[in-house]
Formats: structure tokens, C-alpha cells, sequence
């Protein structure tokens, strides 16, 4: 039987033959995922051997994430500023950069009673639950065309307690019937909308990394042609089911900053701003609805 020490360098080989990023980083997080150890554990028991079935579970993910299928799909498990949700092959892996979406999100709500917020394009649901998280008061309503992203979704409400606070809509944007008239709801006008949405231009989607261009959903890349399809879509339809004095707050593409100012300005957002994630690219652009409701 191996140790943890040779199953950890045969992993971390494994990886690094098949090139994958952060080879090392990997193999552990895989073998804390197998053996249910961590790192001082592994230091202080490096000669233990390990079982028969942990050794074959893992060498079977280390090949498997050879193939550059995300980490996060083998595990099931993504953090997300500071929370655990569920992942599969359904959604988009929830990333570091859209963290700055959630904190521009927080500081515009910090003054919001009882705010309410609707995330479009919702996915596995990260942005809102962890907005919903933060701000305990807070309700949100999450929607997304791929029914299989809202079952993803479904399980982060349940396994972060928020059953209570969370609606999840199947729609094209705002073309179901929740976001009707006749829908029967008292109230259609949220606080804020926030949207991650696809923004890749269809043309570069090819060139992507392997563990997004094959493994994370086409739908939830493909932005059109130019990738600011659904920038436009969003921004001329939301502000109907905005609140006077509501933000709308996107994710952006590194060099989509002034296309998606340009947007929103033209539609009417007042205040509108670029925000730039740690690395220096523009990240979030948001901007506010005027305060008197006048229609774009």
C-alpha cells in the first residue's frame, strides 16, 4: 500500500505530465477531498498508508482531472466568498473575480432596508445567495433560462439555509411569467439587479482554456457575436423592475468596460461606473436608475 506521501507525488505527477496549472495545489486538494486529512495531518502522519479504496479514488480523479476536467466538477464543491456551494457540470465554477461583483453589490446595499435583489443569469446561484448571506434582512429572486443550472441553484438555497428568502424563476430574461403583469405578485420592483452573463463573443469561445471551453456550459459563455448581447437585453428591458434610485450592477469582460458604460448610459443609468478587480481589469461596471421614473 502506498503512503500519503507517495500518493501525493504520484498524483502531483499525473498533473503535471497532463501540464494542468497548479499541479501540486490540485493533487493535495484531491487528496484531502479522497482521505479526509489535512495539511497538518498529512505532515505529521506522512509514512501512514493509505486504504485500498482511498488509493484507487484518487489516482482515478488525479486521471480524470488530466483530462482538465475543473477541480471543482470532481469535487462538487466550490468556496465562494467564504461559502461552500455545490457545482457540476451544469454552471459556470464560481470564480475569484466575480467576488468584486458581490462586495460593489454589498456597499451599494449597505443602507437599504430590507433590500431586494434579482440576479439574472443566476446560475448556481453564487452571487445572490452570498449577497443573501450577507445581508440576513435581504430577499432576491434568481432566474436563468437552463433549467439545469436552477436545479444546481436549488440545492445551494437548501444546503445554505436561505428557503426563506430565495425565489428561483425559470426565464429568458424577463419573458416568463413571473416577470408578467398578470403574474399575480403585489411587487415587481427590486433594489438592485446584478447579472454575470455571458460575455464571451461566440468567435473566441474556441480559444478559451480547456476546462472552460469543454467542461463549463456553452450557454453560460456564449455572449453572441460581439459578446454584449445580453448587456443590451438586460439593460433595456430592467429598469421597469427596477426601483427609482435601484442599482444595476454587472460582471464585465476585461476590455468591455466603455462598450457596457456606453450601454447603460444610453439607456438612462445615471452614475454609472467601472470597477477594477485586484489584477487591475476592469471588472464590474454598475450604474443607478434615476430617481424619477422615466422610461428608457
Amino acid at each position: 500500500m502506498k503512503t500519503l506521501e507517495m500518493l501525493l507525488r504520484e498524483g502531483t505527477e499525473i498533473l503535471e505530465t497532463a501540464e494542468i496549472g497548479e499541479a501540486r495545489l490540485d493533487a493535495w486538494l484531491l487528496l484531502e477531498y479522497i482521505t479526509g486529512k489535512n495539511r497538518a495531518y498529512y505532515y505529521a502522519h506522512m509514512d501512514q498508508e493509505t486504504e485500498e479504496g482511498q488509493e484507487k479514488a484518487y489516482l482515478k480523479l488525479c486521471r480524470k482531472r488530466a483530462e482538465h476536467i475543473p477541480l471543482q466538477h470532481l469535487t462538487g464543491t466550490a468556496c465562494f466568498m467564504g461559502y461552500d456551494f455545490f457545482v457540476d457540470e451544469r454552471v459556470l465554477v464560481p470564480r475569484q473575480d466575480t467576488e468584486i461583483l458581490v462586495e460593489e453589490a454589498l456597499n451599494l446595499l449597505k443602507k437599504t432596508e430590507k433590500p431586494r435583489i434579482l440576479d439574472m443569469c443566476t446560475g448556481s446561484g453564487c452571487i445572490l445567495l452570498s449577497i443573501l448571506k450577507e445581508i440576513p434582512e435581504a430577499e432576491g429572486t434568481g432566474a436563468d433560462l437552463w433549467e439545469g443550472a436552477l436545479q444546481v441553484a436549488e440545492k445551494n438555497v437548501r444546503k445554505l439555509g436561505l428557503d426563506h428568502r430565495a425565489v428561483l424563476v425559470h426565464s429568458d430574461l424577463f419573458s416568463g411569467e413571473y416577470f408578467s403583469e398578470t403574474s399575480g405578485k403585489t411587487q415587481r420592483e427590486y433594489d438592485m439587479l446584478v447579472s454575470n452573463p455571458p460575455y464571451i463573443p461566440t468567435g473566441e469561445i474556441e480559444t478559451l482554456m480547456d476546462e472552460v471551453r469543454t467542461h463549463d456550459p456553452y450557454m453560460a459563455l456564449d455572449g453572441k457575436e460581439d459578446g454584449l448581447y445580453f448587456y443590451r437585453r438586460i439593460t433595456e428591458e430592467c429598469r421597469k423592475y427596477l426601483k427609482p434610485g435601484g442599482w444595476l450592477v454587472y460582471e464585465i469582460g476585461w476590455d468591455q468596460g466603455q462598450a457596457v458604460t456606453g450601454i447603460m448610459e444610453n439607456a438612462g443609468f445615471e452614475q454609472v461606473t467601472v470597477k477594477k478587480d485586484l489584477a487591475g481589469l476592469d471588472r464590474v461596471v454598475l450604474g443607478q436608475n434615476p430617481r424619477t421614473k422615466i422610461f428608457a
